[in-house]
């Protein structure tokens, strides 16, 4: 293979990475406003739930800590839900270490990842 060959394509594969960055800064910005939308729609709607959801049990629980006020099962009741809460708390802790992380940028990785297999195709 000649040095003008070697040159022409090693200019080719220039030219086509500097037109492919132009791509990549778009599509940045584009999964980077998707990603941003869709943390703080899942986080408003998180903070909601967990909100709601406190003050339901919490409410439930004082209602059964008030009914059983002045009867023989009082301390059993308070330390029932007192379990219960904590087991409820290991649960949690324990779905969120088994869930899925999300991947952010898949799409920029994907693309990367092609030209980059097409730029070494393209030296061989």
């Amino acid at each position: 293979m000649s040095i003008h060959s070697k040159i022409t394509r090693w200019r080719n594969v220039g030219q086509f990475c500097s037109a492919r960055v132009a791509d990549y800064g778009a599509l940045f910005l584009v999964e980077l406003a998707q990603t941003k939308a869709k943390v703080m729609r899942e986080l408003i709607a998180m903070v909601a739930l967990a909100v709601g959801v406190l003050f339901t049990l919490s409410f439930l629980c004082f209602a059964v800590i008030a009914t059983a006020w002045q009867t023989s099962y009082f301390l059993a009741v308070v330390w029932g839900i007192a379990g219960l809460w904590l087991l409820v708390s290991i649960v949690a802790f324990l779905v969120l270490r088994a869930q899925k992380p999300v991947e952010s940028f898949k799409t920029l990785q994907t693309e990367i990842q092609d030209d980059v297999a097409a730029i070494k195709e393209a030296l061989k």
